[in-house]
């Protein structure tokens, strides 16, 4: 996990891009070189202003300006407007150590240019920072790749995914792994900064079986899931996408024998990648439940209360349902609970067996998203005892 607040390994930055992220982007010239044309992102004071008044980061401002200084951009067209800018944010109390701007044209390739890194080398191999968890902000694919190039992470405020393409050098896949957060909205970005990162990678291995996770709390319902059972895999995914997380498993089972260790470990590994994640589990929601399917009426109650215990009341009258015996669910999330330290409440009725066991699955998801959401200003622990 990480978090908002300093780490001991150095100052963790900030580096903001300006136009479009601070204040709004002016089409079709993008240049803010009078007055009328400044226009301050909806609610970056307030939310910048928490993130500077609460957290332990250094600003610094990051800005690519197009021929400042030539006949095309005169200075006397950029500093007036500028300075308003930065004087307004300083009186909220949004203070930036340093502004960094680099004045060359695109053809000129050079290295000041974001997504370059040379305006950064005070930064670079000092250990006075903490680059690789620090964070670039800003609106372009440009401030993606900078993050890259910095070994650092984007939030990337997805206005204006195009600009600056011809600047970059990697594949929006390779970029997508350098991005911490998407959204386009600082109030996301004061929360993810203040509540922190919750992604675990967990490897698990018995003489049976291998189980490697990689799971993101706060995702987006990605998966990449593979555990050599096709219908375990389908019931897995709906985990990742109606919990709204990032969940990769990788699974080397002895399916030679029978599905049973597999599942069981799978279980196991997904529990603890869970406990791991949530960390004090403060901010949590703590409870969550409930899903319709079709015919099928599923209940799943969910409690991270750190004590582990399973009701299950729902039969099944097929042997399988795919390639997985339906006797091995209930082991599955009985492995789950006691690896999690939850309490499970499982209930299911119904008549199709395959929509059964979709729907608790679901409802599993659906539970999960709600007891582990977060609120930056409940930021305690849900608990009367002081320790879940």
């Amino acid at each position: 996990m990480e978090s908002g607040h300093s780490s001991g390994r150095g100052k963790r930055v900030l580096f903001v891009d300006r136009d479009g992220t601070m204040i709004q982007e002016v089409p079709p010239f993008y240049q803010i070189d009078s007055f009328d044309k400044v226009s301050f992102y909806p609610y970056v004071f307030k939310y910048l202003g928490k993130i500077a008044e609460e957290l332990d980061y250094e600003l610094v401002l990051v800005s690519n300006q197009d021929g400042l200084g030539t006949d095309k951009f005169p200075e006397e067209q950029f500093w007036p407007p500028h300075n308003l800018v930065m004087s307004s944010f300083a009186n909220e109390g949004i203070i930036f150590s340093e502004e960094l701007i680099d004045r060359s044209m695109p053809a000129e390739n050079l290295p000041t240019r974001k997504p370059g890194i040379g305006m950064f080398t005070k930064y670079l191999d000092n250990p006075e920072y903490d680059i690789a968890n620090s964070y670039v902000i800003g609106d372009r694919i440009t401030d993606v790749q900078l993050a890259k190039n910095l070994h650092c992470k984007a939030i990337w405020i997805r206005n204006n995914p195009d600009l600056g393409g011809a600047e970059v050098k990697d594949s929006l896949d390779e970029l997508e792994k350098v991005v911490a957060l998407s959204t386009k909205d600082w109030k996301d970005i004061y929360e993810f900064l203040k509540l922190g990162r919750r992604v675990f990678h967990h490897h698990r291995k018995t003489a049976e079986t291998s189980v490697e996770i990689l799971l993101n709390l706060d995702g987006s319902g990605k998966s990449n899931i593979h555990t050599g059972l096709g219908f375990f895999d389908h019931m897995l995914d709906q985990i990742a996408r109606h919990g709204m997380l990032d969940l990769d498993i990788q699974v080397n089972g002895d399916l030679d024998i029978d599905e049973h260790h597999t599942m069981e470990d799978t279980g196991i590994a997904l529990g603890e990648a869970f406990i791991k994640a949530l960390g004090d589990k403060r901010g949590i929601e703590r409870y969550g439940f409930a899903l319709p399917m079709d015919e099928v009426e599923a209940k799943v109650l969910i409690d991270f209360g750190g004590r582990n215990w399973i009701v299950w009341n729902t039969d099944f009258s097929r042997e399988k349902v795919g390639d997985v015996p339906t006797e091995m669910f209930f082991h599955f999330f009985k492995s789950f609970s006691d690896a999690a330290r939850c309490n499970l409440n499982i209930a299911c009725k119904g008549e199709n067996e395959h929509h059964k066991i979709e729907a608790i699955f679901k409802a599993f998801a659906k539970a999960i998203k709600m007891a582990v959401k977060r609120d930056p200003l409940k930021h305690y622990l849900p608990s009367t005892k002081g320790v879940l």
